[in-house]
């Protein structure tokens, strides 16, 4: 149980931290956009990966070269710009926005949680390196419960953050405040993207 205990405390404080696939959730609940699909989506993947990291860390250690790293990072890069892109767009927008309804496909809900999720070379060091690297010396069974417990802080952050958001979205109704939300949104992105880029200038 202390281990379940620690995999939770553990894979809560390095998911807490804002990235660009949190504010994606956050905004797909102020949207009410397939939010119940978005939040599996992405506890589903840090499952799978969280305990990728956790039996198959030396496997990964092998081949996480750094020329794979840079190539997540450069795919990474080029999908926050078009991301910034469609919200510099969306600022010219005079309609209403409707937040009950959906102006994305599934397809594309589907395809933007994955790439939110696994083209962040941050979600493989979060989860498959460091969990995997935290609990390599750790016995079998203590193994399944640290990953129960970090896949569990998973899930429980990303559906409380995808319907508080959902909740909060009741008092965001016109399109003025929306483009205001999105105007941060776009500042960040830009952020983190300039980020991204030192990062691909230091692996080169």
């Amino acid at each position: 149980m202390s281990f379940l205990i620690l995999g939770f405390i553990t894979g809560l404080s390095l998911i807490f931290a804002i990235g660009a696939q949190n504010i994606f959730v956050i905004e797909q609940g102020l949207k009410k956009q397939y939010v119940f699909l978005v939040c599996l989506i992405c506890s589903v993947s840090d499952l799978i990966l969280i305990f990728l990291g956790i039996f198959l860390f030396e496997y990964f250690k092998i081949y996480f070269t750094k020329n794979v790293e840079l190539i997540f990072n450069i795919l990474l890069f080029v999908f926050l710009i078009y991301f910034i892109y469609s919200k510099v767009r969306s600022l010219y927008q005079r309609s209403e926005i409707n937040f009950e309804d959906s102006n994305l496909s599934l397809k594309n809900i589907i395809i933007k949680t994955l790439g939110f999720t696994y083209l962040n070379p941050h979600v493989y060091s979060d989860t498959v390196f460091f969990l995997g690297n935290f609990s390599k010396n750790f016995l079998i069974s203590h193994k399944y419960f640290f990953g129960i417990g970090a896949a569990i802080a998973s899930f429980l952050f990303f559906f409380s953050l995808g319907y508080l958001a959902k909740f909060f979205s009741n008092y965001l109704i016109n399109s003025n405040t929306w483009k205001i939300i999105n105007f941060f949104i776009i500042i960040f992105m830009t952020v983190l993207s300039s980020y991204v880029f030192i990062e691909i200038i230091d692996l080169i």
